[in-house]
């Protein structure tokens, strides 16, 4: 069997994908904005992990602490193509300075909710891949 397959331009490329996260958010004509969301490697979401992780000594042990929260708001952010969340003037109308702080101010919290469930799903997180795959490796 070839290794080819596992080739970067070989891989099938993950599709963003087109939702309506709040019908608040409303076009010319009325109609409800689609947001653009896409997944992130893992090289990408290891950098998010490592800006939520503080690493503090205590009695002379080097600790860790997992800010969850900080990481699923920055995940989110990341993940988000359209609107521009890195814009300067988005986020000056909402009076904040960074992409997830704007996600925050921008929704409310159902909408931040379903929003983060597609990222989640969009990114592979809530799909038990090993079961499916064991049952297609069974039936091939």
């Amino acid at each position: 069997m070839s290794l080819t397959a596992f080739f970067r331009e070989n891989a099938k490329k993950p599709e963003k994908q087109k939702i309506i996260v709040s019908d608040r958010f409303r076009d010319e004509k009325g109609n409800p904005i689609p947001w653009e969301i896409q997944a992130i490697s893992e090289n990408e979401d290891s950098k998010i992990k490592s800006d939520c992780t503080v690493k503090t000594i205590f009695k002379g042990r080097q600790t860790s602490k997992f800010n969850n929260q900080k990481y699923m708001n920055k995940l989110i952010a990341a993940c988000v193509v359209y609107p521009d969340l890195k814009s300067a003037e988005l986020q000056k109308n909402y009076g904040v300075t960074s992409d997830d702080e704007l996600l925050k101010a921008m929704l409310l919290s159902g909408e931040h909710a379903n929003l983060q469930q597609v990222v989640s799903e969009i990114n592979k997180f809530d799909i038990d891949q090993t079961e499916t795959t064991k049952d297609e490796i069974k039936n091939s």
